[in-house]
C-alpha cells in the first residue's frame, strides 16, 4: 500500500510542505510507494509557495482508513489529526513540538522530534547526503518552510541551525531571503477572502489550560492594521466559534512580523482575566499589545494560565 504522509490540520506552509519533502525522499530515495497528503486547505502563504514553486497542491483527506500506512510530521497531537489515526498503522512521526501523547501504534516505529524551528530541517538531518539530491522546488519548499517557521529569524524558535540550512538554500537557489520573505509574508497576510470564523480557526490549536480548553489562534501578518480593522466581528465571531468547537474560549493574537509583537483580542472578562495573569500586563479595553511575543509554541502557549 502507498504510505501516506500528513501533517495537522488546518496547514500552514510547514505542514504543506513537509509532506511534500518526506513523499519525495520515500519515493526517489528510498524506492518507498508514498504520496503527499493535506488535512484540509493550505493557507495563503503555503498556497504561494506552491504556485512559486511550480508544486502540485497534495491531496486533502479527512479520514484514514483502518490498518492504512501513514508517517505523520510536524505534529504528534491526535487532537489535530484524523479522528481515526489510532486504527491507522503509523510508521512514523516526525516533529518539532513538544510530545503530547495519545497517538497508538501496531508496533515499533521511528520517532523523530528534535527542538528546532521547523520539520523541514529535521528532514534534511535525516535525508544525510541524500539531501544534496533533492530537486530545486523540493528545495524551495524546503527553505519556505522554514522561512515560514522562524518568521525569517524572528521568532525565538530559530535556531542556529535552522539559520545556516536556510542560509545555504538560498545561495544553492539563488533567492533572495528578504525579497522572498517579504513575498510569503504578503501572501499570509491577504485575508481579504476569509470569513470571521475561518480567520480565527485558519492558523489555531487547542490546548487544555486548568480545567478548561482553549483554541489558540495565530495570525502572523505584516498589516496587522488589515486584522485589527475587523475586530468587532472577530471578537462577536469567538463566542460562536467556541461553542462549536467545543471550547471554553477562543484566544486570537495577531502578531505583527515586522514590528516583532502580538496584540491580543480581549472579548469578555474570561479573556481578560487570562491576559493579565498569564502576561502580567493590565487590560484596559477589548485589546492588549504583547512586545515580544511572536511564537504560540515558546511564548504562548507556555504562559497561558486561569
Amino acid at each position: 500500500m502507498v504510505l501516506q504522509v500528513f501533517g495537522h490540520k488546518s496547514p500552514d506552509t510547514d505542514s504543506t510542505g513537509s509532506p511534500i519533502i518526506w513523499a519525495w525522499y520515500l519515493n526517489e530515495i528510498q524506492g518507498i510507494p508514498a504520496q503527499a497528503n493535506l488535512l484540509g486547505e493550505p493557507n495563503n502563504e503555503a498556497l504561494f509557495m506552491l504556485e512559486h514553486w511550480q508544486l502540485e497542491k497534495p491531496k486533502i483527506i479527512s479520514e484514514i482508513a483502518p490498518a492504512a500506512p501513514v508517517i505523520i510530521v510536524d505534529t504528534n497531537n491526535p487532537a489535530e489529526l484524523p479522528d481515526a489515526i489510532n486504527q491507522a498503522d503509523i510508521r512514523a512521526v516526525i516533529d518539532h513540538h513538544k510530545l503530547v501523547g495519545g497517538l497508538e501504534t501496531k508496533a515499533p516505529i521511528d520517532i523523530t522530534i528534535r527542538p528546532l524551528a521547523c520539520t523541514a530541517t529535521i528532514m534534511y538531518d535525516l535525508m544525510g547526503a541524500d539531501a544534496a539530491k533533492m530537486p530545486r522546488a523540493v528545495k524551495g519548499a524546503m527553505l519556505s518552510c522554514i522561512l515560514s517557521d522562524t518568521l525569517a529569524f524572528r521568532s525565538p524558535t530559530t535556531t542556529d541551525h535552522d539559520r545556516a540550512l536556510a542560509e545555504a538554500l538560498a545561495k544553492e537557489l539563488s533567492v533572495n531571503l528578504s525579497d522572498y520573505a517579504g513575498q510569503m509574508f504578503a501572501a499570509k497576510s491577504d485575508v481579504s477572502a476569509f470569513s470571521d470564523a475561518e480567520l480565527l480557526r485558519m492558523d489555531s490549536k487547542s490546548f487544555p489550560v486548568g480545567d478548561q480548553t482553549f483554541r489558540v489562534s495565530v495570525l502572523e501578518t505584516t498589516a496587522p492594521h488589515v486584522v485589527l480593522a475587523r475586530k468587532a466581528a472577530l471578537m462577536e465571531a469567538m463566542g460562536r466559534v467556541a461553542q462549536e468547537d467545543n471550547v471554553d474560549q477562543v484566544l486570537l493574537f495577531v502578531v505583527d512580523i515586522l514590528a516583532e509583537e502580538a496584540t491580543l483580542l480581549v472579548p469578555n472578562e474570561a479573556v481578560k482575566s487570562v491576559a493579565e495573569k498569564s502576561f502580567d500586563v493590565c487590560v484596559d479595553g477589548d485589546s492588549v499589545v504583547l512586545p515580544g511575543v511572536m511564537s504560540r509554541k515558546k511564548q504562548i502557549v507556555p504562559q497561558l494560565t486561569l
